[in-house]
């Protein structure tokens, strides 16, 4: 009786979840950069692979790299380099599916308006 009980809270708690985004929604970020601009106007650099890694280029010229998933609708990356970070940072992502020159705009690490977009090539 507890097993089936068990089960249906499994089943309950899998149905309610939000529905991870597919890939294929991300590819065009696998083929291209995504610079993140902030108020200030300093960029950054994000390149993401199909593995589930990232390399990024900070507006310091400081290159980090991690690892990412995706949560929902929401791109979760954790740094493992050059320092290990033990928190993910999360951001709101939207289907990519317009390849180069979508943009979107999300809250940054601090809570600041932070735009996205996709350009053209993985170019440093």
């Amino acid at each position: 009786m507890s097993a089936i009980i068990v089960g249906a809270g499994a089943l309950v708690a899998t149905l309610l979840a939000p529905a991870p985004l597919p890939l294929a929604i991300l590819e065009p970020a696998f083929q291209n950069t995504i610079v993140s601009t902030y108020p200030d106007g300093k960029s950054t650099k994000l390149w993401l692979e199909r593995n589930g890694q990232y390399e990024a280029l900070r507006a310091n010229g400081q290159r980090t790299g991690g690892s990412w998933q995706m949560k929902g609708d929401r791109l979760c990356m954790t740094q493992r380099r050059p320092i290990f970070v033990p928190l993910a940072f999360c951001t709101g992502i939207p289907s990519l599916k317009g390849g180069v020159g979508v943009s979107w705009t999300a809250k940054g690490l601090k809570g600041e308006p932070v735009r996205h977009t996709v350009v053209a090539g993985r170019g440093s």
